[in-house]
């Protein structure tokens, strides 16, 4: 049902959020809880962060399994780096499509903290520092003020986590309202051609039957029209 998106530096705590968000879930609601995120795609971070291609298509393929994922009962806990303010809003427009409610889940923590934490795993699990340099630096916070970004929840890394107001968040609001851009076009009706030749037909017969009375400037109807249109001195036919 609702979204959760993670957001911070790299190695700044949102995975282990997002598992206590996961627990606590799990065990008020009973509702089942889908964690999508970098690790559960198998995404090498090194690899993808340094390309900008392959980082392009990696955030569209787990944009595409947070898409699949939501539903009407379920919740969805993207983990994930989530800092470009672009994707974050598509991510918005995504759940105003899916018509539910989300949230920001911020991980704030020092480019310091996280490099410190990064050294901190298993050697396979780290990033480059370069690759964390330039991540942190092209890191855009998420404000509060940007309907994308709220609800916004900014959580240190010694902070207990705000269970319960996170989740009246998604489950005591209402979810944004669709708009053009997010809801589907309706498909057109299956006699819509047969529908168009008819009514063609019907002004096409009104406009050469005028023809054998009026004369040029009077004024004729059309069938479906409400204002009339002015004769022609030539024929039409």
């Amino acid at each position: 049902m609702p979204l959760i998106v993670m957001c911070g530096y790299p190695c700044s705590g949102k995975t282990r959020r997002a598992e206590e968000l996961k627990g606590y879930f799990e065990q008020k609601s009973l509702r089942q809880v889908h964690i999508v995120g970098d690790e559960a795609l198998g995404v090498e971070k090194n690899s993808v962060y340094a390309d900008s291609q392959k980082e392009k298509n990696t955030r569209a393929a787990l944009k595409a399994e947070v898409e699949r994922k939501v539903n009407k009962g379920d919740i969805v806990i993207f983990d994930s780096l989530n800092y470009i303010k672009g994707y974050r809003y598509e991510l918005y427009c995504l759940i105003k499509h899916a018509q539910t409610p989300h949230c920001l889940v911020y991980c704030l923590t020092s480019d310091e903290v996280s490099s410190t934490w990064n050294t901190n795993r298993y050697a396979a699990e780290q990033y480059t520092q370069d690759i964390l340099d330039a991540l942190v630096l092209r890191f855009e916070a998420p404000d509060s003020r940007n309907r994308w970004d709220s609800p916004l929840f900014t959580i240190l890394k010694d902070d207990t986590l705000p269970f319960e107001d996170i989740s009246d968040a998604l489950f005591k609001r209402k979810a944004p309202p669709p708009n053009q851009s997010t809801q589907s076009q309706p498909l057109s009706s299956a006699n819509f051609l047969y529908e168009l030749d008819k009514i063609t037909q019907d002004v096409l017969m009104a406009i050469f039957n005028a023809q054998k009375t009026s004369v040029p400037g009077d004024l004729i109807s059309v069938p479906g029209a409400t204002e009339k249109i002015s004769f022609f001195t030539r024929p039409f036919f």
